[in-house]
């Protein structure tokens, strides 16, 4: 082996980057052979199907594969049962002929070789799987007494692999298992203690072989189970070879260990396998077992109690696991322990693996080796499968425990070189290549691609690069001006450029730059970076009974360009398969629930890029199942104790219990509420009544509603007793003059405590020192003495008797026998008169002897008789007013002024009302009128204005006359100075002389009586602006020139009528029985523009004249004599007759509400009347 010198040690930490990058040769470049594929090196196979043993490689040119067994050349073409697959190193042997796989047992190697090196695979050993069969033997009874232990061997052959071992019956059912009875780790069943129900005759061990999907079973064996002090000493004498008879065998005793045996154990393990230590004990009571490692802690998190706490398992082995274990067995009469060495040893593993090297000429570089184990692991050198030492000379090269040196490499220093690195408890085999390259850069990473992140996310933009010497890599952002360099970016060795946190900014165009001695290459690739995706409106708990319909809400957010999925999940599995369940684009629902739908829910929203998830729960209630077994117990006399179980809540508490009972001496099939319990009570003292047969059910309450009821307990007699209690509400009072009624509220069938009830009514007058009148009545709620005086106080009860005895002492209640009516009238009544709407009534009270009864108070009878006034109806309605008894006078209020009134005065009691006095007559005096019932103006001129009114409705006295008030009001709304004017009462109209031109007025009207004036009304008018406004308007229908324009008007309308009436029906281009065939029914057929001619007629001759227009006041209404063309024109109606006529419905007053015409300063004129017709 050549010696390493100084300066190349130098060399080896200055190129050391060699050992970190590890290259992937792109495979169009010569490159030695690599394994990529290869068989497991311990490989069992299955006898009845071909062997196949994997061997693939790599390498430009393609490698040559050869094979040996069990060290020497296996010449695959001299059996024609092997073959090797084309283009490939696996072989296939074909033993579907018979062939036993047993013959190609062994240890195969592969070697892959071209022109630049050779590859060698692992030593694959190649085992048969075996699953060999139970050996014959005869299984003898076990008679074992009751509490001794028992093991029942398994011994299940020797197989490849070990078989799986586990125990059942002659039906294929598992034996149950528990932390007395539990299977060991060598499959053998153990008994800490046996029972009289472990007798049973099969047992049966079965023993399953993976590899071969076979399973073998043991002959059954059968256990008797036997309490031994009724065994004799022949029995004894009889099994002399099973020591089965120990004095303390079926006693209670301290534990002691079955397995192990030995108070100390050791366990050896390899790095990385799984530990298993196991402990069982016998006793009786069953032990309990416990472990703790005495040197330090159990690995929570790799470790786990198995077989009821029997067997510790530790997966995943370290050197850490080392150390002393102690398992404890205790029961109340003692404790052993058992304690367990372990030893952790390690197969080699790679602390650095070799890897390939790619070198240009001239340069340096090393192939590290590195590996660990327990103990050290040897490392051997192979070159091209050549033991290293007896390999050429290579001058560049240096060998120096676990590294080899390569330095100022030539060509051909290509080779593969192997490293082993084995100890006693196995081996590593790697394969690593230098390939001596001059390459110029080139970018392995696909051109243009685009990578996509989210917000806030690492992004990883890859510059895959190949290059010998290997390239440089440099990365630019949208243009090549400057390189990226510090914060937010990472630059990885492999020529990654990462971005821990992307933000929007960091979206675009990058470009990395792949240089070395040789060339420049370079690759474009795209950044996008995207907003989260976020569910913003969760799901949330949810509580729904059953059969109803449930949603959950999932509303979500995300990038415009990404498309999320929603997936829902029921308790993290799919949804079930049921069109109850509907998913929409941001919700579930679930419709017509059932108890089994509760669970969690989960809306899991997917993009390409991330996703987001919540959850909620859905619980589905409904009303409590109904109680079980009832049961009465404790029996008294008046109680008994009721217990139950409640049913399901069905996810509501119980929030109480209902009970319920039945009558059926009584009231049969009628079930009444008693008692109600809380809901943690499932037992009620129940308080009962004699004489009534029960029978009991209970309902259980929750926050849905009410459970159906139990099933009824057994029927509960109680015994007749005298009644507990007197009927209720008892009362007396008369309903005639001379009779006393006495009524009460019955009992209950459930008070009257027994059978034959009935009522003993007693009654005598008060303060009158005689004997109690009683009777005894039945099924009856009332009782009338009759012949009493009126008025008069009673002393009454009521008691209850039954066959049994009589009731409680009764109460004493004071009633009066009945009324009459009153026999006297108030005495002197006089009136008041307050004011015109207000009189006050005096009278004197009736004597309390004339009464004859309670005097409930006085009744006034009045009415108005008729109006003072002439011209004013008269009122007859009958009007009471009710005093209480203590008053003797009273105001009767809204009374008409200037009337007649007549009334009378009664008393009454609770029988009725006594004599009336005589009829008193009184006159309400005058009050000021009511408002005028209307007020108007009703023409206008350029310096007057016309106004109308009428007598008001409610006169109130003697009408003098009336006031009208005015006043001027400016464009501001500013009112002038008041003017007063008295008109007389026979006046319905005036006109005002003198006015201002053009000018608003606000008139004020009302009607005065000697009291005064009353309410007034208000309205407003304006004056006409110019005298030409009117003068048209008084005489222009009269004007002979006026007529004459109108009649040739009317005659040449006439004519043009004529003259389309002959067109069409004598020549016409469309002749009325055509049009109607072309067209049919004009009512209801569309009319076009182009369709109408001169003479056919049009909408436009029913509409209102152009030109019309309503005066400028508004508010004017002229005399019904007082024609004028402004009339006409108001009217929307307005036509010609045949002779040239206005055809117009004349209105006195212009409506502001109706539609205008067109706004103009033009007044109204014939010429525009005619335009507008035109």
């Amino acid at each position: 082996m050549d010696e390493p010198s100084d300066g190349r040690f130098a060399l080896l930490l200055m190129f050391l980057c060699h050992v970190i990058t590890a290259l992937e040769v792109p495979l169009d470049l010569t490159q030695p052979p690599t394994i990529t594929h290869q068989s497991p090196k311990d490989f069992i196979i299955d006898p009845r199907e071909n062997v196949i043993i994997h061997c693939e490689a790599k390498g430009k040119p393609h490698p040559r594969f050869s094979w040996t067994r069990n060290g020497t050349h296996f010449d695959i073409e001299k059996d024609p049962k092997v073959i090797m697959k084309p283009h490939s190193g696996t072989l296939v042997i074909d033993i579907s002929g018979g062939e036993k796989a047993e013959a190609y047992e062994g240890v195969y190697q592969c070697t892959a070789r071209n022109e630049l090196g050779t590859a060698v695979s692992n030593n694959i050993i190649i085992r048969q799987s075996r699953s060999p069969l139970w050996s014959k033997e005869r299984v003898n009874p076990i008679i074992a007494q009751e509490g001794q232990s028992l093991v029942l061997p398994c011994r299940p052959p020797a197989g490849l692999p070990p078989p799986i071992i586990f125990w059942m019956d002659n039906n294929f059912q598992r034996l149950p298992q528990s932390r007395r009875v539990s299977q060991g780790l060598n499959g053998d069943l153990y008994f800490s203690s046996v029972l009289m129900e472990d007798s049973r005759n099969d047992y049966i061990c079965y023993a399953r072989f993976p590899h071969t999907q076979t399973i073998q079973q043991k002959q059954p064996i059968n256990v008797r189970v036997l309490n031994m002090d009724s065994i004799n000493d022949t029995m004894e004498a009889y099994f002399n070879d099973t020591d089965l008879f120990g004095e303390k065998a079926g006693q209670e005793r301290a534990p002691t260990f079955m397995v192990p045996t030995d108070p100390i154990s050791s366990k050896l393990v390899l790095r990385g396998d799984v530990l298993e230590m196991e402990c069982i004990a016998e006793g009786l009571p069953t032990p309990d077992i416990s472990w703790n490692k005495v040197s330090g802690e159990i690995p929570s998190m790799r470790a786990s109690f198995l077989n009821y706490h029997k067997t510790l398992r530790i997966k995943d082995v370290s050197e850490a696991d080392a150390g002393e274990y102690r398992c404890t067995a205790s029961n109340h009469h003692g404790t052993v322990h058992h304690n367990i060495r372990v030893t952790v040893k390690a197969a080699p593993y790679w602390i650095s693996a070799p890897r390939n090297l790619v070198l240009a000429p001239v340069e340096t570089g090393v192939i590290t080796c590195r590996a660990g184990g327990h103990p050290k692991p040897n490392i051997s050198w192979f070159m091209n499968g050549v033991p290293i030492e007896n390999a050429p000379k290579d001058p560049s090269r240096t060998v120096e425990d676990d590294t080899i040196i390569f330095s100022e490499v030539q060509t051909g220093s290509s080779a593969v070189y192997q490293c082993n690195a084995s100890n006693e408890y196995g081996y590593l085999l790697s394969n690593a290549f230098i390939n001596v390259l001059a390459e110029p850069p080139r970018v392995l990473t696909p051109p243009n691609k685009v990578y996509q992140v989210i917000i806030n996310k690492p992004a990883l933009l890859k510059c895959a690069t190949f290059g010998s010497p290997i390239p440089v890599v440099t990365w630019f952002k949208e243009s090549r001006s400057s390189t990226l360099e510090g914060d937010p970016y990472v630059f990885h060795k492999n020529g990654a450029l990462e971005i821990h946190l992307s933000q929007k900014q960091n979206s675009g165009k990058y470009t990395c730059v792949a240089r070395n001695s040789l060339g420049i290459s370079e690759n474009h690739v795209y950044l996008e970076v995207k907003e989260p995706t976020r569910i913003l409106r969760p799901p949330e708990y949810r509580v729904v009974q059953r059969n109803r319909d449930v949603m959950f809400g999932c509303k979500v957010r995300h990038d415009p360009s990404l498309v999320p999925t929603v997936t829902w999940l029921k308790d993290n599995e799919e949804l079930p398969d049921d069109e109850r369940f509907r998913v929409d684009s941001d919700s579930l629902t679930i419709t017509d629930v059932t108890e089994d739908d509760g669970g969690q829910y989960t809306c899991i929203v997917n993009t390409t890029l991330d996703e987001d998830m919540a959850s909620a729960r859905l619980t589905v209630v409904e009303q409590p199942d109904a109680p079980t077994d009832l049961e009465l117990t404790d029996p008294e006399a008046r109680s008994v104790q009721l217990t139950w179980t409640p049913g399901d809540d069905h996810n509501s508490p119980i929030t109480k219990f209902l009970i319920q009972y039945e009558d059926g001496l009584h009231h049969a099939g009628v079930w009444h509420n008693l008692t109600e319990v809380p809901e943690m009570k499932t037992t009620a003292h129940l308080k009962l009544s004699p004489y009534v047969h029960y029978t009991f059910r209970v309902l259980a309450v929750n926050g849905v509603g009410h459970s159906h009821p139990s099933a009824p307990t057994r029927q509960y007699k109680t015994n007749p007793a005298a009644p507990d209690e007197n009927p209720s509400d008892v009362k007396a009072m008369g309903t005639e003059h001379n009779n006393l009624v006495i009524s009460w509220k019955p009992l209950t069938p459930l008070q009257s405590n027994g059978p034959g009830l009935q009522y003993k009514v007693m009654w005598r007058q008060q303060d009158a020192e005689t004997d109690w009148t009683s009777v005894t009545v039945a099924n009856v709620t009332k009782f009338v003495v009759s012949g009493t005086p009126t008025f008069v106080p009673y002393e009454v009860k009521v008691q209850a008797v039954n066959a049994v005895d009589h009731g409680p002492k009764p109460a004493v209640v004071i009633g009066y026998s009945g009324e009459d009516f009153p026999s006297a009238a108030p005495d002197d009544v006089q009136v008041k008169l307050v004011n015109s709407t207000l009189a006050e009534i005096h009278w004197t009270a009736v004597p309390p002897k004339s009464v004859r009864g309670r005097l409930q108070g006085y009744k006034i009878h009045y009415r108005c008789e008729r109006s003072r006034h002439r011209h004013t109806s008269h009122h007859n309605d009958q009007k009471i007013e009710i005093f209480s008894p203590n008053k003797t006078r009273g105001r009767l209020p809204h009374l008409h002024p200037y009337s007649i009134y007549s009334l009378y005065v009664t008393a009454f009691n609770g029988r009725g009302e006594g004599p009336a006095t005589s009829i008193q007559r009184f006159e309400t005096p005058e009050d000021v009128p009511g408002v005028p019932s209307f007020f108007r103006v009703v023409g206008s001129d350029l310096e007057s204005l016309t106004l109308e009114w009428g007598p008001p409705h409610h006169r109130n006295g003697h009408l003098m006359g009336y006031s009208l008030k005015y006043q001027t009001v400016n464009s501001s709304n500013d009112l002038g100075v008041l003017e007063e004017l008295d008109l007389p009462s026979n006046h319905s109209g005036v006109t005002l002389h003198n006015l201002k031109h053009s000018t608003r007025y606000k008139f004020y009207f009302s009607a005065k009586t000697l009291k005064g004036s009353g309410p007034a009304l208000s309205e407003e008018a304006v004056t006409i602006v110019h005298k030409a406004m009117v003068s048209p308007q008084v005489d222009i229908a009269t004007q002979g020139w006026f007529i004459g324009l109108m009649s040739a008007i009317a005659l040449l309308i006439l004519i043009l009528l004529i003259v389309c009436f002959i067109k069409r029906n004598k020549g016409g281009k469309y002749p009325v029985k055509e049009k109607e065939d072309a067209h049919g029914d004009p009512e209801i057929q569309p009319m076009k523009e182009d369709d109408l001619t001169f003479c056919e007629y049009s909408d436009e001759d029913h509409k209102p004249l152009k030109g019309s227009r309503t005066p400028s006041s508004g508010t004017v209404k002229r005399d019904d004599s007082d024609d004028s063309l402004v009339d006409y024109a108001d009217s929307g109606d307005t036509q010609f007759n045949e002779d040239g006529s206005f055809i117009g419905q004349y209105s006195g007053k212009s409506d502001r509400s109706g539609p205008r015409g067109h706004d103009s300063s033009e007044p109204p004129s014939p010429i525009n009347a005619m335009n507008s017709f035109v």
